[in-house]
């Protein structure tokens, strides 16, 4: 009987990274598929919010004008909900390595980034089900795209590409804490205020001029412009850019800091 061994990786190409990062995505996306529970928070949750707060709230917020509030709310909820999306990215990396499957991927001749860009890559489905989803349910309430189709894919194209970018800061602390129950608690200071302290529910002109200037140019405000102008007409240019450079900033600034998380945990 013989003993097999493997040889140590001493260098990946770029390209060969990336393929085995859309491998280990593809293996994300087929958990997913296999349990569609896991989509629940991602798109039973929105829909409850956006009941809520048209029907609970919309009157009074939207001076009796519900269908209005509609055409307001949906676009910004979808920026929010992204954002609280990114939640499952820390928690599924957080629990892979306390079950040890990131030893199994140390085994394999596969690049050290590959299983942190699969994961990142793999929540795209959880992103895209979201978005169309909470779409589709609020133009079941009535709420109507007044631009074209183009405009519409485009609006979920760049809510699930904000996501994607902001999965990073998720993946960093999916590496830093020791349990995964821990992620949500960590990430909760930094989601809330993005998700509250926005225009998504509210004008920002209603609020003090300190808290409005930040809110005006945080990523979600930024985001939810951008969406509203696309499905329902509007400047999206403007918005569009600040969004390009809070989703660039967030890669430059997180994707490192996760990666080298990551390799100091798993060595």
């Amino acid at each position: 009987m013989t003993t097999a061994t493997v040889s140590p990786v001493t260098s990946i190409s770029p390209v060969k990274a990336i393929e085995h990062g859309i491998i280990l995505a593809g293996r994300n996306l087929r958990k997913t598929l296999k349990s569609p529970e896991q989509l629940i928070d991602v798109t039973i949750m929105p829909v409850i919010m956006l009941l809520m707060f048209v029907y609970l709230f919309g009157g009074a917020i939207g001076g009796g004008d519900r269908d209005g509030y509609l055409q307001m709310l949906l676009p910004g909820l979808m920026a929010q909900t992204i954002l609280f999306a990114t939640l499952g990215t820390g928690v599924g990396l957080c629990t892979d390595i306390t079950k040890g499957v990131f030893d199994r991927f140390r085994s394999m001749p596969i690049a050290r980034s590959a299983p942190l860009f699969g994961a990142v890559l793999g929540d795209a489905i959880r992103f895209v089900a979201s978005s169309v989803f909470l779409l589709g349910f609020g133009m079941i309430l009535g709420f109507d795209i007044t631009t074209d189709a183009a405009s519409a894919l485009l609006a979920v194209v760049v809510t699930v590409a904000f996501g994607l970018c902001l999965c990073w800061i998720s993946a960093w602390v999916g590496m830093l804490v020791k349990s995964p129950q821990a992620v949500p608690g960590a990430m909760i200071a930094f989601i809330m205020p993005l998700g509250f302290v926005s225009n998504v529910f509210v004008q920002t002109g209603t609020l003090p001029a300190w808290l409005k200037a930040f809110a005006d140019i945080q990523p979600v405000s930024l985001l939810a412009e951008v969406n509203r102008g696309l499905l329902t007409g509007g400047p999206v240019g403007g918005p569009l850019l600040g969004t390009l450079a809070w989703m660039a900033g967030f890669v430059a600034v997180f994707y490192p800091l996760a990666m080298v998380t990551y390799r100091r945990r798993v060595a």
